[in-house]
């Protein structure tokens, strides 16, 4: 069950709301046309406003809910509160506020979008737990809730019951974990290929990629060596190197590729090996030495180290868990930092409708 409120994040909204739907058509073909997401539970899709209203998004769409707050099941199975720019005018909304605190307890499971973590807060729900958000707001929560620990770095974090995501399409990410909890790997993963999402990824990457995190460099020859790194991943590129095409001398070189961009040439280069990295480990069936060759680490050992230290989870776990087909054998609820990966039979009903 979806909560609406004036000025929310319409990407929040319909972006999870699409991978729950993509749920509920697997679990219709596989059950020959009957049932949905949850099945014979009576789950199902909902989205209510305070009052049950239209509300309008932030951009300007307007959306109309399935009715108000009081048109709420007695139980929930999950509870998801999206992001906007509405959310801080929201969380002065006392009674909106109280309903949350109230269903909270009646949910299976809580989640945020964005900022709505700041509502989950208000309503008291964060508090002694570790939570993530929008990058740009996550100071600001941590200023006006000291007693949620805020890391503002994973795409999303799961803590208990109560999950939060990063901003705008993390939620989409989010809804695949959910919908992998309840299902399978295989299901989420179908439904990310069904939405043309780049890739799936998981809740301990940084809300940026490298060459989104580096800052554009005002100097040509900064972006012409930025190019060459993605463009050409397994190729020469010490600072030297980049040097020399960049047409500047190496120390140089390292000290306006720094502050420009942010990175150090070496880290840059790194982030930019290991997300490639991860895309072969998906996509391929290749040793895993084979990919550090072919991504520039230049042995297994390397690229290891370089997982464990950015992604905290070693190439060869990483495939386990993240390459459609792969067994699993570890418990249920072990996680990726934040990202669970409980395993259930493919097919199987779901308990989880979201309603």
């Amino acid at each position: 069950m979806f909560v609406l409120y004036d000025g929310v994040q319409s990407l929040d909204v319909c972006g999870p709301l699409e991978v729950f739907g993509g749920a509920e058509r697997l679990l219709r073909r596989a059950d020959g046309g009957s049932g949905g997401y949850g099945g014979d539970r009576g789950h199902r899709l909902r989205t209510l406003s305070r009052d049950g209203l239209a509300v309008r998004s932030s951009s300007g769409l307007t959306i109309v809910p399935d009715g108000s707050l009081r048109d709420a099941p007695a139980a929930i199975d999950t509870l998801i509160v999206p992001g906007g720019a509405g959310s801080r005018e929201a969380c002065e909304d006392s009674e909106l506020v109280a309903w949350i605190e109230r269903a909270a307890p009646r949910a299976r499971r809580v989640a945020s979008v964005c900022t709505g973590a700041f509502l989950l807060a208000r309503a008291g729900l964060l508090a002694g737990r570790r939570a993530t958000t929008h990058w740009s707001a996550a100071g600001a929560l941590a200023r006006l809730h000291p007693d949620v620990a805020v890391d503002p770095e994973p795409i999303f974090v799961r803590d208990g019951h109560v999950w939060t995501s990063a901003g705008v399409t993390a939620g989409i990410d989010l809804a695949l974990a959910l919908v992998e909890e309840d299902l399978d790997r295989e299901a989420a993963l179908t439904i990310a290929r069904h939405l043309v999402v780049f890739l799936r990824r998981p809740g301990s990457q940084s809300q940026f990629s490298a060459t989104l995190a580096s800052q554009e460099p005002a100097r040509d020859g900064l972006r012409e060596v930025q190019r060459q790194v993605v463009e050409d991943i397994g190729g020469c590129h010490t600072v030297e190197a980049m040097a020399a095409r960049a047409h500047m001398s190496p120390r140089h070189f390292a000290r306006a590729f720094r502050a420009e961009t942010g990175f150090t040439p070496a880290r840059y280069v790194e982030r930019v090996r290991v997300e490639a990295a991860r895309r072969c480990l998906e996509d391929r069936d290749e040793p895993i030495a084979q990919i550090a060759s072919r991504c520039g680490f230049g042995s297994a050992e390397t690229m290891r180290r370089a997982f464990v230290r950015i992604l905290h989870v070693s190439p060869a776990e990483y495939r386990r868990r993240f390459k459609p087909g792969q067994a699993r054998s570890h418990p249920q609820g072990r996680t990726l930092r934040a990202h669970p990966q409980g395993h259930r039979q493919a097919g199987r009903r779901s308990r989880a409708g979201v309603a």
